[in-house]
């Protein structure tokens, strides 16, 4: 069972970043709430009614964030999810199309309306859709990585 307050080690500038890279570059608001400390950004990422799941830029790119429904979805807790190569959450056979997807994000700054297939850690398929993806620059352009969110709705198991 996944905690129900969000976990301490997320370090609270990375989720700044996420919220405001994904307004700069979309125009919207990544969260149904306008968090205005810390403590509401966390709570508010963490409980959002929409997955929301981020990696790093090392060679091999980890996760570095993953909300309570993200967690739920890939059957991990969260030192497990933030121990994950973000490649690994979808299958082998799915990861060229998913590698190709993050190169053309990485060029136009955020894709939306993105769909493909996900893997929990059971080895359960899951197809995301409607999913929107999107880089993680801050306000001088320095790249920190990627982010996803997309609705619960478009799972199918």
């Amino acid at each position: 069972m996944q905690s129900l307050l969000p976990p301490e080690g997320v370090e609270v500038e990375r989720l700044w970043l996420m919220v405001r890279s994904y307004q700069r570059l979309t125009g919207r608001q990544l969260l149904q709430v306008v968090p205005t400390t810390d403590n509401e950004l966390r709570k508010a990422m963490w409980e959002s009614p929409r997955a929301i799941v981020a990696h790093g830029t090392e060679d091999d790119p980890i996760f570095f964030y993953g909300n309570r429904l993200a967690l739920q979805l890939f059957e991990m807790n969260f030192a497990e999810f933030t121990r994950t190569p973000s490649r690994q959450s979808a299958e082998p056979v799915a990861q060229e199309a998913r590698a190709k997807m993050l190169e053309s994000v990485s060029r136009s700054g955020f894709m939306d309306d993105y769909a493909g297939m996900r893997i929990a850690k059971s080895g359960r398929r899951f197809m995301i859709s409607g999913a929107t993806v999107w880089n993680l620059r801050d306000e001088n352009g320095g790249y920190h990585g990627q982010a996803a969110v997309f609705d619960a709705q478009g799972i199918v198991t």
